[in-house]
């Protein structure tokens, strides 16, 4: 028989990582995993009239990333503004740009000579595209960054807000160039413009914005993980190792793999590393401050990803208080018919935690419905809600297909008074209602997280590392004693990066966790019971959990009449041989 234990060695992400640090550490190396970003940079260089949309997320040091991409470009010759001999009658000269240094008799109004700048917030017409300054006798042409950098990144959100200079900058993108003021002739664009935002601010001014659609056809969306399947361990190590030599902060050995375990439980995948620059940014430098050393070591590391955790874990510790105060009725011990764990996540506004949920199910006669009353009390979302149906699919695939259930079940989730939402919760109560109705006990010291499709098939979740520990923390604090089990869907596993305490439990015996990809094998593990497969003539085996629940339905449609005690009327008919 295979077993669905989780080995230790599958429980947090193994690396092979080098024996020594790399020796160099360029700005470059932050542009690890971009090759779109770059790719498109460099093809709006060589392509005229075309801008760039960079599509970058909220935990990217985005000046920091805009240096290093500039940075591998090919740096553009220096351009000067003259000004030249009009043919229009209305204007005594035009201005245009040229590469050669102009003569001394010639004026240079502007010297485009800086590579790039960035601006975001309160962003003003004339930052932009400069002003005229007078003085008492005379005025001069003070260069906005339009006429000074060969690329202009613009923070999208900061332009969008104000329609008005939203529009400017559209119209100078359409006309080519933009007037200082009626009296001037216009002055060409002649930089490339970049704006940074959102894919989703994108996506909507791409489809609302004509100007947008016709000047911005290339995005460079930022990648927020690194596939370690396609990229190296070294690599990503240059990564740290140049970021944090761009935050002034000197890196151990010994830090670095408390870093790439850190890094992993950003992204929730073994196998996918974090290039989000802020989060290690701001670990580091935290650790650095904590550490007596020249170099960061591993200590300093995790003990600045413990303080951050304190920091923002009183949630978790109220929950945490009222299982210990049995404000909340959750067993973790013995059999109870029609009752399960269930595991859940709380999110609050940065950070989340995972905390058990006791779930129970009655049934009755009735037209077979699966009540649902968390959506009944309004308080189940429409994931929860969908998940349910699928439930209730699942149910009458197996036992309605050729007559329909006599039964109505009440699925609940227990001391829970705010929304319940997602599908994660199904398969617990697929267990809890098959318990419910064969009236077979449950072994309350396992919780289960998983979704189900209308086959069976267990399917993959989220936060199953926060539940996984949520449940652990209220096993340890009521004492392990080897039973208490958590399963999971296989499809899971690859996102397992759990606290080494829980793992040493786990090694010791004291703790274990399950992965499964099918119902039948949850239902084998709770309830000591085969689920039961039917033979040829659509029967399951009585000693089946799937046996004892078709025959709790049968007699619920009054097909099983030996087993009903008759009525008195029916008694005295039946000697007068009338019946």
């Amino acid at each position: 028989m295979t077993t669905t234990l989780i080995p230790t060695s599958q429980l947090a992400p193994q690396f092979t990582l080098p024996q020594s640090l790399p020796s160099t550490a360029y700005l470059s190396h932050l542009l690890l995993g971009q090759e779109r970003c770059v790719d498109a940079f460099n093809l709006m260089t060589k392509v005229k009239n075309q801008h760039l949309y960079l599509a970058d997320f909220a935990s990217i040091d985005r000046e920091l990333f805009i240096k290093a991409l500039v940075g591998q470009a090919d740096t553009p010759s220096d351009s000067y503004l003259v000004a030249t001999k009009s043919q229009n009658e209305n204007q005594d000269f035009n201005f245009r740009w040229q590469t050669e240094l102009p003569s001394a008799n010639v004026g240079t109004i502007a010297n485009q000579n800086q590579l790039y700048s960035y601006v975001s917030g309160q962003i003003r017409r004339a930052d932009l595209i400069g002003k005229m300054q007078k003085t008492d006798k005379s005025s001069q042409y003070k260069p906005g960054i339009f006429a000074s950098n060969h690329y202009v990144f613009i923070d999208v959100e900061s332009l969008w807000k104000r329609e008005g200079l939203w529009e400017f900058v559209m119209q100078i993108l359409e006309q080519g160039h933009y007037r200082i003021n009626s009296e001037l002739a216009p002055i060409p664009l002649n930089c490339k413009i970049i704006f940074v935002g959102s894919v989703n601010l994108f996506t909507h001014l791409r489809s609302d914005d004509r100007v947008f659609f016709k000047y911005f056809p290339l995005l460079a969306e930022v990648n927020s993980e690194l596939d370690l399947t396609k990229y190296s361990e070294n690599q990503y190590l240059q990564w740290l190792v140049s970021l944090a030599n761009e935050y002034k902060v000197e890196l151990d050995l010994s830090s670095i793999m408390p870093l790439f375990w850190y890094s992993t439980k950003l992204t929730e995948h073994q196998q996918r590393l974090s290039l989000s620059m802020l989060q290690i940014a701001q670990v580091i430098t935290q650790a650095n401050a904590l550490n007596a050393n020249k170099a960061l070591t591993a200590s300093s590391i995790s003990k600045a990803i413990i303080n951050a955790k304190k920091r923002h874990d009183s949630s978790e510790l109220y929950a945490a208080q009222s299982f210990n105060d049995n404000f909340i009725n959750l067993q973790t011990t013995g059999e109870m018919i029609g009752q399960i764990n269930g595991l859940t996540v709380v999110d609050t506004q940065d950070a989340s935690y995972g905390e058990p949920a006791r779930i129970t199910t009655t049934v009755h006669y009735g037209d077979g419905e699966v009540i649902d009353i968390e959506r009944k009390s309004e308080l189940g979302g429409n994931i929860h809600t969908k998940g349910m149906m699928i439930l209730s699919a699942s149910l009458y695939r197996i036992f309605g297909r050729d007559a329909p259930l006599h039964l109505n079940a009440n699925i609940v989730f227990e001391q829970s008074y705010q929304e319940i939402d997602g599908d994660s919760a199904s398969l617990a109560e697929y267990c809890c209602l098959m318990s419910s109705i064969a009236e077979q006990p449950i072994n309350q010291a396992f919780a289960v997280t998983g979704a189900l499709d209308q086959f069976g098939n267990v399917q993959a979740i989220g936060g199953v590392n926060e539940k996984i520990e949520g449940f652990f923390n209220l096993c340890k604090a009521r004492g392990l004693n080897g039973e208490h089990c958590v399963i999971i869907p296989k499809s899971n596993v690859l996102q397992l990066n759990l606290e080494p305490e829980i793992i040493d439990a786990i090694d010791k015996g004291l703790f274990h966790v399950h992965a499964i990809e099918h119902m039948d094998e949850a239902i084998a593990l709770l309830m000591q019971l085969p689920a039961g497969e039917r033979n040829e003539d659509n029967d399951f085996p009585e000693k089946s959990l799937y046996g004892l629940v078709q025959q709790r339905l049968e007699k619920m449609a009054g097909q099983d009449d030996d087993d009903i005690e008759p009525s008195f009327l029916q008694k005295i008919l039946i000697k007068l041989r009338i019946i």
